[in-house]
């Protein structure tokens, strides 16, 4: 028997979800083959959709395909910045997917609308790209880990980070060994906050609505954290969270922090998780400490570098990332034509389970006042 659910709303009309069909529609599966990607966007409300739309021309192996959005105001905005064709709207998501045939969705909603978005690409045998965080709490994280599991879909999440190379040598030298076993991390990422830099309205909006966005700062900036220590870890979930959250700035964004320090416990290790929206101006570096050695990154590609028995750190320049590892839309096709396994990296679902369970555990810290112990729910 089919499991039928009907869900309505900002994707248009009614959408009919087929709880068993776990192959994709054959009427609806895209070529895998030569030629350019093809992607839809969902939603226009995430900041980072201009980024995306400012880059496409130089990105000859992605072709967009298809817009969803219901407000026309929204897509106005970018159709007139970017000279986006009319024919590129729908306001359903599944309308699009059934036009338009993309080979994956790139979701620029809220973060609380990246379940149902990923749960309407999946019946359609499509892959989903989402913006940090991947979703607002750990139990929409595990829905979507057994829907990318049950329709056999990729989820990936994108973060600005994945693509520096200075993370990527950083962690090649904790790999290597030189900087013996792991026992720190320190990681700050933020800006001096979005009101102040002047995001746009619609993206202000679900940023300080913690309904929307999970959180504030721990949300926008934690994750960044929580998703490359959980890397360093190869996987593994620390012991416990203890997170501590701050309103500076009460008459900008009354509802959500605006500062967090998250602290988490492994067996022989601690990492340190610092985001604000009050640093003085943006930063996103990360700091590794081993028993031996230390690597602190500068900037996207650079690294500050000192071992045992040497009178002083060195500052490299980091090594360029190789193809497709090097920018978002190079790994997705990969991703989605199957010449590479996202398992256990930055963008990878595996990694960002673990990553909402660390979101997760700190805001309730931070509610109690108390250290959370984590458990594996999903095992």
């Amino acid at each position: 028997m089919l499991n039928l659910n009907i869900r309505c709303g900002f994707w248009g009309s009614c959408i009919l979800l087929l709880g068993m069909v776990a192959a994709k529609p054959a009427v609806l599966m895209a070529q895998d083959g030569a030629g350019p990607l093809r992607v839809a966007i969902v939603g226009l409300a995430h900041g980072h959709v201009d980024g995306f739309l400012s880059s496409l021309a130089q990105h000859k192996d992605v072709e967009l395909v298809g817009i969803a959005d219901e407000d026309q105001a929204l897509f106005a905005k970018y159709k007139n910045k970017y000279s986006l064709a009319e024919t590129l709207i729908y306001k359903s998501e599944a309308n699009m997917i059934e036009k338009t045939h993309p080979q994956a969705v790139l979701v620029y909603t809220s973060i609380a609308e990246h379940r149902h978005a990923i749960e309407i690409a999946s019946q359609y045998g499509v892959s989903s790209m989402v913006e940090k965080p991947l979703t607002i709490s750990l139990e929409d994280a595990l829905a979507i880990q057994r829907t990318a599991q049950h329709y056999k879909v990729h989820v990936l999440v994108n973060y600005e980070t994945t693509w520096y190379a200075s993370n990527k040598a950083a962690y090649d030298e904790a790999e290597s060994g030189r900087l013996g076993p792991i026992r720190r991390v320190v990681i700050h990422d933020g800006h001096n906050g979005p009101a102040e830099i002047g995001v746009g309205p619609e993206f202000l909006r679900f940023l300080t609505d913690p309904a929307l966005n999970g959180a504030g700062a721990l949300y926008d900036f934690g994750c960044y954290g929580a998703d490359l220590t959980t890397w360093l870890m190869h996987g593994e979930a620390p012991l416990t969270v203890t997170a501590v959250l701050n309103h500076d700035k009460p008459q900008l964004y009354a509802n959500v922090d605006d500062d967090a320090t998250v602290v988490l416990a492994y067996p022989h290790a601690q990492a340190v998780i610092q985001a604000s929206w009050n640093w003085p101006f943006g930063r996103k570096d990360m700091e590794v400490y081993g028993a031996t050695g230390y690597a602190i990154t500068v900037a996207a590609d650079h690294l500050r570098v000192r071992h045992e028995h040497e009178d002083q750190e060195r500052v490299t320049a980091a090594s360029a990332l190789s193809a497709p590892n090097n920018n978002s839309l190079s790994y997705l096709a990969a991703v989605v034509r199957g010449q590479l396994e996202p398992k256990g990296d930055l963008t990878a679902l595996d990694t960002n389970v673990v990553v909402m369970q660390i979101l997760d555990a700190a805001r309730e810290s931070a509610r109690t006042g108390k250290t959370v112990t984590l458990r594996r729910p999903w095992e």
